[in-house]
């Protein structure tokens, strides 16, 4: 066994604690941290699996910490009490590293960042949490207690209320397991360059674990493989990294060579890059969004993929959008979400969300997919996709869009969508959930514009 050495340790408490305070994504400063930092690969990939591991779990680990703190745990500073978690993770969940190793670096920092009175607290705590087996530490399975319930699967209760009431107790209870799993990395083939095939021969060949996605025609998953950034495949252009829900989001829209075509809210561009491979380069996408640094993202994958008919437009949609009134042929309102469905890569937004923001949420998209339905064109395709599982933001939004706009009518998206992915749907939308498909949770909804009457 290795031990964890303490650089990367510090590093992993800076992100924790950063994501806990200021609700950081804690993606790009893992990915910073890495960039800055050279540290070597096993380092690298430790501190990539204490940092989400730790954050996927909190709160089991923040079942296990109240057992063992006189005060509540929201009163600790919050360094310490990222500190702990970090701690607890690891003597928990990870075999690695040995527990001594793990308390004594641990209290070390604690009493180079914290004080020794501090220190002294996390040496008790550790100590204790290593003292026991690991068996003894796990909530009740049988309890019927909503508190054991949210920390057996470490989902805030709000959520598991929420998922309840959509899926039953038996589906939620799988999602939030499939929830706690890490995603694999998903690349889309540049079919204009590539088949999948191709591609899969290519990174097979160098001793990758790549093989051809479940539901996408075009999807590759991969498995403990390097960032995208270190394959040359994604390099030269070949592919883009997209997951596979979002892949058949592209295909649910149906864009086709020569049209115009209307993306919303399109940073960094997976989807509008899918859309331009789909329409063989020829017509025109434009990609808007409120940021500009996130359109520059849009252009840079368009410029790797060798893709010329995106063009990007900076805007606040809500408020206007390029182009006149019915100018597009196919529109997509890529909406800002809760981000529900994505627990997997994002574990650290189950802790961010809190139920009135997905009112607040619900409202931006609402006003987003009116003003996006001006520019659909008489017999033209609106598509509203999300990658959130929350009917308030979902279906509950579309059946409120089309009862106002009577002009729309909702498709049914198993026709639209590959042969095999048809099981993908909950009534006429598309419908991925993570412990069903392996993919992030996504949600879309085909809407047709009835055309103007003679």
């Amino acid at each position: 066994m290795s031990d964890l050495p303490s650089r990367p340790r510090e590093l992993a408490l800076a992100i924790i604690d950063r994501v806990d305070r200021r609700k950081a994504y804690a993606d790009v400063l893992l990915n910073a941290r890495l960039a800055e930092a050279a540290l070597a690969p096993a380092d690298g990939a430790l501190l990539t699996r204490v940092v989400y591991g730790t954050l996927r779990w909190r709160g089991r680990i923040d079942w296990v910490l109240g057992r063992l703190l006189r005060n509540p745990l929201k009163d600790l500073d919050p360094l310490v009490r990222n500190l702990l978690r970090l701690g607890a993770y690891e003597l928990l969940f990870l075999d690695r590293v040995p527990a001594y190793a793990t308390v004594n670096e641990l209290v070390a920092l604690a009493k180079r960042r914290a004080g020794p009175g501090k220190a002294r607290l996390a040496n008790a705590v550790l100590r204790r949490i290593a003292g026991r087996e690991r068996e003894e530490w796990s909530p009740p399975t049988a309890s019927g207690s909503a508190a054991d319930l949210a920390a057996l699967v470490s989902h805030p209760p709000w959520l598991i209320d929420m998922w309840q009431e959509q899926f039953g107790r038996e589906d939620s209870r799988r999602l939030m397991e499939a929830n706690n799993q890490e995603a694999p990395l998903v690349l889309r083939a540049n079919r204009l360059r590539i088949s999948r095939d191709e591609i899969v021969q290519r990174l097979c060949a160098r001793g990758i674990d790549a093989r051809p996605g479940t539901w996408s025609p075009l999807a590759v998953r991969l498995r403990g493989a390097a960032s995208p950034a270190e394959l040359a495949e994604f390099r030269e252009g070949l592919c883009q990294v997209q997951g596979e829900a979002s892949q058949v989001v592209g295909l649910l829209v149906d864009p086709r060579p020569g049209m115009r075509v209307l993306d919303v809210c399109a940073a960094p561009g997976g989807k509008a890059t899918h859309m331009a491979e789909l329409m063989d380069g020829r017509g025109e996408i434009v990609a808007c969004d409120v940021s500009e640094r996130g359109l520059g993202r849009v252009a840079e994958n368009a410029r790797r993929l060798r893709l010329d008919c995106i063009r990007t437009h900076v805007c606040d949609a809500t408020r206007d959008l390029p182009g006149e009134a019915g100018a597009f042929d196919r529109v997509l309102v890529d909406a800002p979400c809760s981000g529900l469905g994505t627990l997997r890569a994002h574990p650290e937004i189950r802790w961010h969300r809190a139920a009135p923001d997905l009112h607040r949420l619900a409202a931006l998209q609402s006003a987003l997919l009116d003003r996006a339905a001006t520019r659909v064109r008489p017999g033209g395709v609106l598509v509203y996709a999300t990658c959130t599982l929350s009917r308030l933001e979902n279906e509950e939004l579309v059946e409120a869009f089309v009862e106002r706009r009577r002009d729309f009518v909702v498709d049914d998206a198993a026709g639209q969508i590959p042969d095999g992915a048809r099981t993908m749907t909950s009534g006429p939308c598309f419908l991925a959930l993570p412990h069903r498909h392996d993919t992030d949770g996504f949600f879309a909804a085909r809407m047709r514009r009835l055309p103007a009457a003679a």
